[in-house]
């Protein structure tokens, strides 16, 4: 029983899907700055509309 639990607590295989889930929360941070940062200054297109969506629905 006491092996069984020592192997548990040395399993490092749960860690890759942590930093799977860091790299993708990343990866989406930077889309949406690069997005924001090149979107139409007069809140054009999709991404503008999207956003403009989304300020429309949260309480002011």
């Amino acid at each position: 029983m006491l092996k069984n639990v020592m192997r548990f607590l040395k399993d490092e295989e749960g860690a890759s899907a942590v930093e799977y889930g860091l790299v993708v929360g990343l990866i989406a941070v930077a889309l949406v700055a690069i997005m924001t940062v090149f979107a139409p200054d007069d809140g054009g297109g999709a991404l503008g509309g999207a956003f403009q969506a989304i300020s429309d629905t949260l309480p002011k």
